[in-house]
């Protein structure tokens, strides 16, 4: 699987592809497997705000925690805000319509110059330079 940066970050869709094994769920887990080890593969602070509440509505509270637990013990690097990530998601958020998350995670990897992997065609729409390593959408 080629890639064009070295460095992944995974969104809250590819996130919750691998937790309920949809298409692309392999893509995620060789991601994964090959590059969490070597520190390359990142997910933005807010990505696991969604999972949590995501999971927490369609599952219930104790679900939540134990699949969070589970997240916390794949190798990939949580990326914290600071207040250059906040004015560049801002600058995101300013000029597209996407969600308020999803700005923070298109500039977190951006700033990572890593391959943004999602199933989201939202992020299509993100200005200048951002790479993609889209999973198959959901129809």
């Amino acid at each position: 699987m080629p890639a064009a940066s070295e460095a992944w970050l995974l969104d809250t869709s590819a996130l919750l592809c691998l937790r309920h094994n949809e298409a692309g769920a392999s893509e995620v887990e060789w991601i994964v497997r090959s590059y969490g080890k070597a520190e390359r593969v990142f997910v933005s602070f807010i990505s696991l705000m969604e999972f949590y509440y995501m999971v927490q509505r369609k599952e219930g509270e104790s679900e939540a925690r134990r699949a969070y637990l589970q997240l916390k013990q794949l190798p990939v690097r949580v990326v914290e805000s600071d207040e250059e990530l906040g004015l560049a998601s801002a600058k995101i958020k300013a000029t597209t319509k996407l969600s308020f998350a999803d700005a923070w995670i298109a500039a977190t990897a951006q700033r990572l110059e890593a391959n943004l992997v999602h199933k989201d065609p939202e992020f299509d729409q993100v200005p200048g330079t951002l790479l993609h390593h889209r999973l198959p959408y959901k129809s």
